[in-house]
């Protein structure tokens, strides 16, 4: 095997950040220079990826990260996914005449999370000041930075839409009247005053400057200008009907970004760490037990046996994603019997030598009744007519999707930090008036009928797609993850196996082939499901794709280098630290020294 990497994988003893846009990155790496912690640069990072991906999150939108903190020698889970609004109800919904929660609109907003689980992570973990962590963020809204090609593209396939629909977003997005071009130097004034007035925030002391902020945010200026505008407003969404607003002054008030522990699971060693049922996290830990007893070693990784029982797992595993996950605050959530080693034996028996194209979830005892709602709702017909799915995964999908970005960050202490922050797309909601970010979409996840884990219910979590990864061996900590979806968790697996059974680096793990499933239904508007249907890169090479179709998969082939946003970082016992980022669409970058 050649030793050709598509970029060198980074090494070095004083820290490394890689994230989704290299402007981020190389913000993120600045702060480390400056002498902040990986939780300074985490916040930096975070911040500035709203600036410059603005298609694929914002301050308004939600994030989940796990991070070890060297002062308590733990890791947690920093959950900034925010709730349900009190008047978020199935009935409400339904009188509206919806079958689904709309995948755009303000019935699609759930109280905004990201920006305070940053000054809660800030507050806690940071060392740095306020103004210290925003200004490289605010400089980029209010200087400008060169827009993507996929920022401008998006823009300019709504543009019609923002003038008739949306002026705000025309205003922002739009300011000269037309898309901007790739690469053009593009600002946006509205945001950077926004941070510059939450960096001015008033405190005597670091800390109480950023309870000062999150106030400011919660019940201050953000929140009277959001609520100002949502009080008469009527917004056209992707049902293609105007609807007003359930997001109440109380709802965000009353919100807090939270910490919790992780969920883990023993796989050849790696204690691996992912968020509770709230998000499809622990689909990668039920994945991997389902393939605790394969045998990889007798496999090629890029080979048709790999794909086809990995691709298989995961079938069986996001079937019970849909059948028992939801916020395990409101729901029971049969984790334990979903990771136990006689549950998983036996789902391990039905991954077969063909493609299977029934939906499997399990049968847990006292839970049936959520497998068959599952089995039936994969067959139901939502009557909302030929609707493109309302989150993108990558490039070779429509630009009118809003996705995710991600971030790895690890400092010369040993902290470390993984995030996916989402939710806030300009695509998901008009532009606020005066703040220059849009309000989220995250409801979408929401069920309309009563008795799920992930029915909509006031106060719930959404079960929502961001997962980031931690994983501990031997004294080496691994922090990982990708934009994408409901594939996050499935690109995530292929890079982790790969790692752990064949002996790759972090950086040609990210440059092998990926693939993943469409058979389960999608967690976005219009919840499609596309049974039996994958998706893999050209460069595995014809006969494995001949091979896939002939055991009886549907393979849609992508094309080259457009499958999954890995990013990864690693600390080694000895101090040292690597990182490496994917080269698809471009814009990835790691860093460190």
């Amino acid at each position: 095997m050649s030793d050709f990497t598509t970029r060198p994988e980074i090494r070095g003893t004083f820290g490394v950040v890689t994230s989704t846009h290299w402007i981020a990155s190389a913000v993120g790496m600045s702060i480390l220079e400056k002498g902040g912690n990986a939780f300074d640069a985490a916040v930096a990072t975070a911040l500035t990826l709203q600036v410059v991906e603005p298609h694929l999150n914002g301050p308004a939108g939600d994030m989940p990260a796990i991070f070890y903190s060297v002062d308590t020698g733990r890791v947690d889970v920093l959950c900034a996914q925010g709730v349900a609004p009190a008047a978020a109800t199935v009935e409400h919904y339904s009188a509206e005449g919806l079958t689904l929660v709309p995948g755009s609109g303000l019935l699609s907003t759930v109280v905004p999370g990201a920006f305070d689980g940053w000054m809660l992570m800030l507050r806690d973990h940071g060392t740095m000041t306020l103004r210290e962590v925003m200004q490289p963020a605010i400089d980029y809204a209010r200087d400008g930075h060169p827009v993507l090609p996929r920022v401008a593209h998006t823009i300019a396939g709504l543009t019609e839409f923002f003038q008739t629909e949306w002026p705000s977003s025309a205003a922002v997005w739009m300011p000269d009247g037309a898309a901007p071009q790739p690469h053009a130097l593009f600002k946006n004034p509205d945001l950077a005053a926004t941070y510059d007035r939450l960096a001015n925030s008033a405190g005597a002391t670091r800390e109480d400057q950023i309870e000062a902020a999150r106030h400011e945010w919660r019940e201050g200026f953000v929140a009277q200008a959001i609520f100002d505008y949502l009080a008469d407003a009527q917004v056209m969404d992707v049902s293609d009907a105007k609807h007003s607003a359930v997001l109440a002054p109380s709802d965000m008030a009353d919100w807090r970004a939270s910490y919790e522990a992780s969920l883990t699971y023993e796989y050849h060693g790696w204690t691996v760490h992912k968020t509770q049922a709230w998000s499809q996290g622990p689909v990668l830990l039920q994945t991997l037990a389902i393939l605790k007893g394969v045998d990889f070693g007798s496999m090629d990784p890029n080979g048709a046996e790999f794909v086809h029982t990995v691709i298989e797992a995961m079938k069986l595993a996001y079937a019970d994603r849909e059948a028992y996950y939801g916020d395990p605050d409101f729901s029971e959530i049969p984790m334990d019997v979903l990771l136990s080693e006689t549950y998983n034996a036996e789902r391990r028996k039905l991954i077969g030598g063909s493609a299977s194209l029934d939906q499997r979830p399990g049968r847990v005892p006292g839970f049936e009744h959520l497998a068959d709602a599952y089995v039936e709702r994969a067959q139901r017909d939502f009557n909302v007519g030929p609707v493109a799915a309302q989150e993108p995964t990558m490039s070779h999908l429509t630009e009118k999707r809003g996705d995710t970005v991600h971030l790895d960050i690890i400092d010369r202490w040993g902290n470390m930090v993984s995030a996916t922050p989402s939710g806030g797309w300009l695509q998901s909601n008009p532009v606020i008036p005066g703040l220059g970010f849009p309000l989220n979409s995250r409801a979408q996840m929401f069920w309309l009928e009563d008795g799920l884990p992930t029915s909509l219910a006031p106060m719930r979590r959404p079960r929502t797609t961001l997962t980031p990864s931690l994983a501990e061996k031997d004294g080496c900590q691994l922090v990982f993850g990708t934009p994408g979806g409901d594939q996050q968790d499935q690109w995530q697996l292929i890079w982790f196996l790969r790692f752990v059974h064949f002996g790759m680096g972090l950086q040609e793990c990210m440059d092998q082939p990926l693939f993943h499933s469409m058979h389960f239904q999608g967690s976005f508007f219009p919840r499609e499901v596309r049974s039996g249907e994958m998706m893999i890169e050209p460069n595995v090479g014809e006969d494995v794709i001949a091979d896939l179709r002939k055991r009886g998969h549907i393979v849609t082939v992508a094309e080259p280098w457009t499958v999954g946003r890995l990013t990864a970082a690693l600390r080694e016992p000895d101090g040292m630290l690597r990182a490496a980022a994917t080269p698809r669409l471009m814009q990835a970058y790691a860093i460190g020294r």
